[in-house]
């Protein structure tokens, strides 16, 4: 049997329509029942640097493979400035990667990505971020365990045969990341609550609710607790006011107060958690990822029948890191959960060496289900 011709990769140039670019992910995942549609919208605006602040501190190329006309893979070329200025470092980045199974193609992608990233003075190549460790557009990695179940809201699914084209294409993993799932949150014994919460009592911090009639004030204390809390972790590149602000303007929509947790020392913020409704349950309904023209009724008749939450961030400033704040907070935002009608939860995304608060999710009961790869290759000479 004859071979399929090879594909060809063009570059999108600056100012071009991305559509077929955009268009690409649902070709290759729209036939798996587990991946869910992301909203078109949110994609082009997060494309788009007139609309999304990450393109300030950073450049972005787009390539695009073809064969016979027809759109077979993409990748996005990330030259990071901020993290490279932050870290001393000279990575370059891609994500957005999508690709039919074809070594070929997904090595002519790495190369084209590669090529792009060199030709700026960059060392090595290191993804699939979408756009960094602090975006939004989906999660850091390629998902290579827990293809059983749907990706929760803001979390990545992808063909099982990607990790492979990455192994072949002599990438290596540089970290993993984890989801832990909680079916449904244990208990705590009556001893256990007694002694967490004399802990709560002895460290002097206070959890109280986000507050949406002072949405400014509490997203401005998330702020100042978040580039604090995650200044050592690996990965971490400090948020830009304006990116911190795109983020809690796209929260804000389908934000519950009652599972954004702020705590605080006196009047001092120290530490915030932030959960959010699964979103990705009422996406499911939207397989084409347009709200119009009736997408937007679907999205809101199923929006109040979401049944889980995912927890996405939590953390402390570093002189609290060692009071064990954590699993109290944890049950909190548990006890609400619950009294909304929530039964399911997700923790994620979680670094591999994060042991504290992978302990902490698991003495709620929750496990490890998901895994998502970070690779690197070195730029070659």
């Amino acid at each position: 049997m004859k071979a399929p011709p090879r594909a060809t990769i063009r570059e999108i140039p600056r100012g071009h329509s991305r559509k077929t670019f955009i268009d690409l992910e649902w070709t290759i995942n729209r036939s798996d029942p587990n991946w869910v549609s992301p909203l078109r919208l949110s994609v082009q605006a997060a494309l788009n640097p007139d609309k999304h602040p990450f393109h300030q501190r950073a450049e972005v190329a787009y390539f695009i493979a073809e064969r016979g006309g027809e759109a077979v893979g993409r990748i996005a070329a990330i030259e990071n400035r901020a993290h490279n200025e932050y870290h001393s470092d000279r990575v370059g980045f891609f994500g957005l990667f999508q690709c039919e199974d074809d070594q070929a193609t997904a090595e002519m992608l790495f190369d084209a990505a590669g090529s792009w990233l060199k030709s700026r003075g960059l060392e090595s190549i290191r993804g699939p971020l979408n756009f960094s460790t602090n975006e939004e557009v989906t999660s850091p990695g390629i998902l290579i365990e827990g293809f059983e179940t749907p990706p929760m809201i803001m979390m990545g699914h992808n063909p099982r045969y990607y990790g492979r084209l990455h192994d072949e294409a002599g990438f290596a993993k540089v970290k993993d990341v984890l989801a832990l799932i909680m079916d449904r949150p244990e208990v705590v014994p009556e001893r256990g609550v007694r002694v967490m919460d004399r802990l709560l009592a002895r460290s002097g911090v206070a959890f109280r609710r986000l507050d949406l009639k002072n949405f400014r004030r509490d997203v401005n204390a998330i702020k100042e607790v978040y580039n604090a809390a995650w200044s050592r972790n690996w990965g971490f590149v400090p948020m830009a006011d304006a990116e911190f602000e795109h983020l809690a303007k796209d929260f804000r929509p389908v934000v519950n107060p009652k599972l954004c947790l702020i705590a605080e020392s006196g009047s001092e913020p120290v530490g915030f958690l932030l959960a959010l409704p699964n979103l990705n349950e009422a996406l499911r309904f939207l397989p084409s990822g347009r709200l119009l023209p009736f997408g937007w009724l679907m999205l809101l008749w199923h929006r109040n029948r979401i049944g889980s939450i995912r927890l996405m961030t939590v953390g402390f400033k570093p002189h609290l890191h060692r009071a064990g704040l954590g699993p109290l907070i944890y049950r909190h935002t548990w006890i609400n959960a619950v009294e909304d009608g929530y039964l399911r939860g997700e923790a994620s995304w979680v670094l591999e060496d994060n042991f504290e608060m992978i302990r902490g999710v698991e003495r709620m009961g929750g496990k490890t289900y998901k895994r998502y790869r970070i690779y690197e290759r070195r730029l070659l000479n």
